[in-house]
């Protein structure tokens, strides 16, 4: 077994076993790249939201949050050019029929030759004949079928006649709820430009996956924000550099190594249709470095495309009366992706008293568990202090309280949700008022008393 599918299958084992992330309908056998959030996971990426939205919502007064619908008119993504160009290209093995993106097909052929090649966003043509002059095959050795594009939308149908139905998408993006609410919140909330707007939620991409556990999945949830500005008074380019700046930032505050960070400017051939600039802020997974959050220059493409397909007036008044239309820069963090990411950046391995021992080392401030209260014993004399503890801190943060096995196993499975402190009450606690707590990383005890567990946890 390779260095990367080891790591990637003890934290997978890991995340199923504590709770984190179990594969979806499993008791029906699953269905490939779909999985469900466990009461840990649930809680990181709501902890994530949490933190994400405190930080680019509610403490700046210049962006808004809104909570745009999953299913939208149609014309929405005829207009963004989503129906059109939102497409990956696909090969097939001939003898197995098991398919493939031709990009992945070839950036891996590349990459065990020790090349790193992109060529997302070539076309069928262009990839058919790297496929063909380098001779690639399959994973399997067997012959691939000529590239061809397959739309990455979601289709549905809403109506409740059969044969009177409407198709419409499940959202391949939330960008375009922002951009067909930009005039609802110019109306509503008055706001002056530079401004932006922001929302979380799921999306959904008909993908051909690699099966990496979540890394890349049919449905997913993205943190994102289209900030608006006047490209007469602003440079584009300063304004692009300070929002990369502040993306960074946030990946640092996780806990997340410099060391395995860095920004990749996308190539000509990459670019979305409707970007002048992007760059992805990468993170280095075992298998290479992969996309984690991204920069976008979205010019004016979108509010254009849907004033004209609308026709209704998506400009912005100036106080001398004279209309712009705004400009765009689209900062994304993805969600779900991020949570595989801490898992993996936080797993780790190590030996107490030559007995390994597995940790995750999440940043406190994002753990599903802030701290877990222990009564040395079953003595109800323990539990009732311990419990007392537990009712006064569940109400300020997520709080855990366990009885069940011995110390050294409770403070296994806490290590392996990732909670940074545990605290036991033992039988000096009933006469001092003080408890034992006990550091995950530097596995240091000490005495603090039970008035000051508040402030030393948080």
């Amino acid at each position: 077994m390779s260095q990367t599918d080891d790591l990637l299958s003890k934290v997978s084992a890991l995340a199923k076993r504590r709770g984190f992330i179990y594969p979806s309908s499993e008791i029906y056998g699953g269905l490939a790249n779909t999985y469900d959030y466990g009461p840990y996971g649930a809680q990181l990426k709501e902890n994530l939201r949490n933190l994400w939205w405190k930080n680019f919502i509610q403490s700046r007064e210049d962006i808004y949050g809104i909570d745009s619908s999953i299913i939208i008119n149609p014309k929405v993504w005829a207009a963004s050019g989503h129906t059109e160009n939102f497409a990956d290209i696909m090969v097939e093995d001939k003898v197995n029929h098991r398919r493939y993106r031709a990009d992945h097909i070839i950036e891996d052929f590349y990459a065990r030759k020790g090349k790193n090649i992109k060529v997302d966003g070539k076309t069928s043509e262009e990839l058919s004949e790297i496929i063909e002059k380098e001779n690639i095959k399959s994973p399997d050795g067997n012959e691939l079928t000529p590239p061809k594009a397959f739309n990455q939308l979601f289709k549905t149908e809403v109506g409740i006649i059969e044969g009177d139905q409407n198709e419409v998408y499940l959202r391949g993006e939330i960008a375009q709820g922002l951009f067909i609410n930009f005039k609802n919140i110019l109306d509503s909330v008055h706001p002056k430009l530079p401004f932006g707007i922001g929302q979380t939620g799921k999306v959904f991409r008909n993908e051909i996956t690699k099966g990496q556990f979540t890394f890349r999945t049919l449905e997913f949830d993205l943190m994102e924000f289209e900030y608006f500005f006047d490209p007469e008074k602003q440079n584009w380019e300063e304004l692009f550099e300070y929002w990369k700046s502040e993306i960074i930032g946030f990946a640092l505050s996780l806990g997340i190594s410099k060391s395995k960070l860095r920004w990749r400017p996308h190539e000509d051939f990459e670019l979305a249709h409707y970007s002048k600039r992007t760059e992805d802020l990468e993170y280095e997974f075992p298998w290479g470095f992969k996309e984690m959050f991204a920069c976008a220059y979205r010019t004016d493409f979108d509010l254009s495309n849907h004033e004209k397909n609308s026709r209704k007036d998506l400009k912005y008044s100036r106080e001398d009366g004279t209309k712009i239309t705004p400009h765009v820069i689209e900062p994304t963090f993805g969600l779900s992706r991020l949570v595989t990411i801490l898992l993996m950046d936080a797993y780790n391995e190590d030996k107490i008293n030559d007995r390994q021992r597995t940790v995750l080392k999440l940043d406190p401030k994002i753990a599903p568990v802030k701290a877990a209260i222990f009564p040395l014993q079953k003595d109800q004399k323990l539990q009732k202090v311990a419990r007392g503890i537990y009712e006064s801190l569940r109400d300020e943060m997520r709080i855990e309280y366990d009885e069940s096995g011995s110390i050294g196993k409770r403070y296994r499975r806490q290590d392996e949700i990732g909670t940074k402190n545990c605290i036991t009450v033992d039988f000096d606690s009933l006469k001092d008022q003080c408890v034992t707590i006990r550091d995950r990383d530097t596995l240091e005890q000490k005495r603090i008393k039970i008035d000051e567990i508040a402030s030393e946890i948080n």
